[in-house]
């Protein structure tokens, strides 16, 4: 782990680098639209949930707080829940929808949906081991996430290895956007803190990685395709040294002292 002693700050996005689904959002939507009484196919679930998720974050970036009038995100996620079920061919009636998208909103802060990435944990306590008093690095996150972010890191027990936890809708930006990585350096609280003194982790080549480079910090891209494919699609500004299948495997080449930045 001696090649991170670099870092002053060290940053994990969370939707498939600490935390993923227990089972895809359409088989989930699908579990508890019947007990509503909309029963639908949960491929058609799995695709609408897909075509709407895209749609409202063109038409209403960042679950809505950057669009004139803004629009909170739970409505944000009601128009997209509401969307899903009515193209599936299970429009949920309007006096239980209320109740319908609370109930998934609840569920989606909780371990019923979610469950640590391979090695996210070892990790985590590893880099809680690892910061001696005299060597002191705060570990955060920053996230593309509503305000139910908190919640869900308390509930699956991440928040005790986290200093801090920046959700983009409380930042009022997303990454890739610049303004977010500044915003997370400022949440450390660390004075003079410097871009290269800091590291991001997470599984989008776009939002994560190139982000994170793209203000200085350094990167490290948690993702299952191969090299070749991910700098045919993304560019080669992508290192190879820095991609890893899991954090499980990063793990491993920061015990291993393989990891050079």
């Amino acid at each position: 782990m001696r090649s991170l002693n670099r870092f002053r700050l060290i940053t994990f996005d969370v939707t498939n680098t600490l935390l993923q689904f227990r089972t895809s959002p359409g088989k989930q939507y699908g579990e508890i639209g019947a007990l509503f009484g909309a029963r639908c196919d949960n491929n058609e679930l799995a695709k609408n949930f897909k075509a709407n998720w895209y749609k409202m974050n063109r038409d209403y970036p960042n679950f809505g707080i950057e669009t004139s009038p803004r629009l909170e995100w739970q409505q944000w996620w009601r128009q997209l829940i509401a969307g899903t079920f009515a193209e599936s061919g299970a429009p949920i009636p309007d006096a239980k929808l209320d109740n319908f998208v609370s109930h998934l909103l609840e569920l989606y802060k909780t371990t019923i949906c979610w469950q640590p990435c391979n090695g996210s944990v070892e990790l985590l306590q590893q880099l809680r081991k690892h910061n001696q008093p005299d060597k002191h690095c705060k570990v955060g996150v920053i996230a593309n996430f509503d305000p139910r972010l908190e919640a869900l890191l308390r509930n699956t027990k991440l928040d005790r290895y986290l200093d801090f936890a920046l959700n983009s809708y409380a930042a009022k930006a997303e990454k890739p956007q610049a303004a977010i990585f500044e915003r997370a350096m400022a949440e450390s609280g660390l004075a003079k803190l410097r871009p290269e003194e800091c590291l991001h982790i997470g599984d989008g080549p776009t939002t994560d990685y190139l982000g994170a480079k793209e203000v200085g910090w350094h990167a490290a891209l948690v993702h299952e395709k191969s090299y070749s494919y991910l700098a045919k699609k993304y560019g080669v500004d992508i290192n190879r040294n820095h991609v890893f299948p899991s954090l499980y495997d990063f793990h491993k080449k920061l015990s291993d002292g393989a990891v050079v930045w």
